[in-house]
């Protein structure tokens, strides 16, 4: 535990502190396992995470299992810890985190790794899982979340892999290795033992990797009998019966989700063309309104929260939502709880969700066109017109707003300047929607213009496709601050050297370990905060590693090539997702999930309440 006079010398001691209402403290020792959950950033960002308080909550359930805390500390922290010798402590008994059994990171982004590798350091842990798969001293290393559909640029620091949810595969994997470690196994005993017989776990020290001459792939093989060629990954098959907490830990400061998440569903059928998170949770899985109510007055009445947020990748596609929002206003109206939708499509607002969402109590509202022209909207596949936009805005303006947030990308498959121009066109012809709403708030408008940069993505349609070079992009930020000469209109535009490092750890493969080691080496931290991140810095590193990062970032692929992440199997098929490319460039859209099934192979995992039309109908 983190001595009183240490805390005293660093920013926002409640970062170490421990001691939350909420937390779960067991005795390590008197159970089967014991686990380390790492959200690798800062206290206040893990703390918000919805995923880790479902796994913590999951895992702790099981009487036979310890789960606590960990959090990358921030640089001053960090920074005493290495001049006193002090190891990364968790956050509930305050014990050292190589002491226990397993050490979870989940990989929200890219952009964490190099801070996953300062929290292995900083707990005196090897950083390959070579230097440490035979001593039974360190923990299991074990990583989960969103990066693990390409695993490949950080497979050499990790055990293995949780590969889709885990609030069911998880502790079925602690429980094996509890199992086994009572039996006297090794770590490489159970690590097979994983890979052969729980599905969704990847081992990668069980394939070997080989390349051809030009630096691509040529094969993944296991090297081990029973070992799957290729992982399929795992889901909750019913919503309505997997566990979700009914208390949360409640943080002594100030977090960036002090609210209570309420995950309406997962997955979304509309089927963006750019969106892994719209491919890879596939199918979509809802929970009955009945079930969410319940679950929303559970954690209010254990947590006091005073606002509720709904959460899904498309809320307005919940089938229940009128049901749920009745629901839901029948107490919180009274007890003064307010209800945000974070995730409303431009197509389906309307003004009776204004009504009944927080959102219309303040003065903004945010919607995501994502590209300037009907031609790129179709070929990306948002199936969203200017229409849709402009009828959207006024009924915001019409109810009070003054303010909205455009979201846009720039660097799209096919993107011209005229595409480009059109986002500064469509900003204008929203500040002339509010003029021309009767009963428009009397000030004036803003509207903000925030553009990032399209960074392609393993498992999309556009995962062959090139990022455009960061000289075009740019190129294409500058143009566009050219065409937005109204001064209601506001432009923020994502560091486009943020894009190309992420765009080459997306897409990377296992060479890139070398890259992050020397990024470790030279003190790297913090890359997804600004005031840390240092695109020369970077371009160094891979210089020094012998890495290309065009041929990661700025390379089409081939439809034949064997992808880095080919050896992970999402449950949608890499023939509906070239087909989706194909459809793209010929401009075509395709209809959602809720319409009609466009055999994108996801039916083969199953689920309950599900929109799959193949799965509905059986």
């Amino acid at each position: 535990m983190f001595s009183a006079s240490l805390l005293r010398s660093v920013s926002r001691p409640g970062r170490y502190a421990g001691g939350e209402f909420g937390q779960t403290v067991k005795d390590k020792s008197r159970t089967g396992a014991s686990f380390a959950f790492c959200f690798p950033d800062a206290y206040e960002i893990g703390m918000s995470n919805l995923g880790v308080r479902i796994l913590y909550g999951v895992l702790n359930k099981d009487p036979d299992i310890c789960c606590e805390r960990v959090f990358a500390p921030w640089t001053d922290m960090e920074d005493r810890m290495r001049e006193k010798g002090i190891l990364l402590c968790a956050h509930e008994s305050g014990d050292e985190v190589r002491t226990f059994d397993f050490l979870g990171f989940t990989l929200q982004y890219e952009m964490c790794y190099t801070n996953v590798l300062n929290v292995l350091e900083l707990s005196g842990i090897p950083l390959l899982a070579a230097d440490r798969v035979d001593d039974p001293s360190f923990p299991i290393v074990i990583g989960g979340g969103p990066c693990c559909y390409n695993p490949e640029p950080v497979a050499d620091f990790f055990d293995l892999f949780n590969i889709g949810e885990g609030e069911e595969m998880l502790p079925e994997i602690v429980r094996l290795w509890a199992e086994m470690k009572r039996r006297g196994a090794t770590k490489r005993e159970f690590l097979l033992e994983a890979a052969r017989t729980i599905q969704g776990v990847y081992v990668p020290s069980l394939y070997d990797v080989e390349y051809n001459g030009d630096g691509t792939v040529r094969s993944y093989t296991p090297n081990a009998p029973g070992v799957p060629a290729r992982v399929l990954k795992r889901i909750v098959t019913d919503l309505d019966t997997a566990y979700y907490p009914d208390r949360v830990v409640m943080p002594y400061i100030e977090c960036e989700q002090d609210r209570i998440m309420l995950e309406v569903y997962r997955g979304c059928p509309r089927g963006c063309r750019f969106c892994q998170a719209g491919m890879t949770n596939r199918p979509v899985r809802e929970k009955t309104p009945q079930t969410l109510v319940c679950q929303a007055r559970t954690l209010y009445d254990n947590t006091g929260y005073e606002e509720i947020s709904l959460t899904s990748l498309s809320i307005s596609d919940y089938s229940g939502l009128r049901e749920l929002t009745d629901g839901l206003l029948e107490w919180t109206e009274e007890k003064k709880v307010s209800l945000s939708l974070p995730s409303l499509r431009i197509d389906s607002f309307s003004e009776e969700l204004m009504k009944k969402v927080a959102s219309v109590r303040s003065s903004s509202i945010t919607f995501a066109p994502e590209a300037g022209t009907q031609r790129l909207r179709d070929v990306i596949n948002k199936n969203v017109t200017e229409e849709d936009l402009m009828r959207s805005a006024g009924i915001a303006f019409a109810g009070g707003k003054e303010k909205v947030k455009l979201y846009f990308m720039d660097g799209l498959p096919t993107e011209t300047l005229e595409d480009i121009e059109g986002i500064a066109k469509l900003a204008k012809a929203t500040v002339e929607r509010f003029y021309e709403t009767p009963g428009h708030p009397k000030r004036a408008p803003l509207v903000t213009v925030s553009v990032s940069c399209f960074v392609p993505k393993p498992d999309t349609p556009f995962q062959w496709e090139p990022q455009d070079t960061r000289e075009m992009l740019q190129q294409k930020a500058e143009y566009l601050r050219t065409k937005i000469t109204d001064r209601k209109i506001r432009y923020t535009y994502h560091d486009s050297g943020v894009s190309r490092i992420e765009a080459v750890l997306a897409l990377g493969d296992r060479k890139l370990s070398r890259a992050l080691l020397e990024a470790r080496r030279r003190g790297f931290r913090y890359d997804a905060w600004d005031e840390f991140f240092s695109y020369d810095a970077w371009m160094e590193v891979f210089s020094e590693a012998g890495i290309d990062p065009s041929f990661y970032a700025n390379r089409r692929r081939s439809r034949d090539e064997v992808l880095p992440w080919d050896v992970i199997d999402c449950g949608v098929t890499k023939e509906f997702l070239w087909r989706e490319r194909e459809r793209a460039y010929a401009g075509r859209t395709t209809k959602p999930c809720l319409e009609t099934c466009n055999a994108c192979g996801a039916d083969c995992l199953g689920g309950e309440r599900t929109l799959c039309p193949k799965l509905s109908k059986s």
